[in-house]
């Protein structure tokens, strides 16, 4: 828990606000390791913006398998979620539609993209529960993929 200093993702100063939100993303990933070590299936519920962010995951999770589903209500279904949230648990955003092209042209046939549109929470985890491992394939990291194909692997 920060006690002072924190800074939302979004929010100024910008640098610190990409510094803290690499902490929590490595902080993230060392927990996942560390279930993943111990035999627990592991669904890490952040958004990752583009491939980058995606390779750095990837990366910090090798060599454990790691497969990207991307929850795809709709914008719609996004903002009206957000709206019926207690104002304690309410975010300010209004860039939806530009992230969800950013998404769109960066991860495009990546992953499996899950319309969870009419679907509830237990409804979305009852779905990545049975169907992730036949609806997406194990994401090998980006960093070293010249080598990989160096090697033909």
């Amino acid at each position: 828990m920060i006690r002072s200093g924190y800074v939302w993702f979004m929010g100024q100063p910008s640098e610190e606000a990409i510094r803290q939100d690499e902490l929590c993303n490595r902080n993230m990933c060392c927990l996942a390791n560390n279930f993943i070590d111990f035999g627990f299936t592991v669904l890490m519920d952040t958004v990752l913006a583009d491939l980058s962010e995606l390779d750095f995951f990837i990366a910090l999770m090798s060599p454990r398998p790691v497969r990207l589903v991307i929850l795809d209500p709709g914008i719609e279904a996004c903002k009206s979620r957000n709206a019926g949230r207690g104002p304690e648990d309410r975010f300010a955003f209004d860039g939806y539609e530009r992230l969800d092209a950013d998404m769109r042209r960066e991860f495009g046939d990546i992953g499996w993209w899950l319309d969870t549109s009419a679907l509830t929470a237990d409804q979305t985890a009852g779905r990545l529960a049975t169907d992730v491992a036949s609806r997406s394939s194990a994401l090998l990291p980006g960093w070293n993929s010249w080598l990989r194909q160096l090697h033909d692997v």
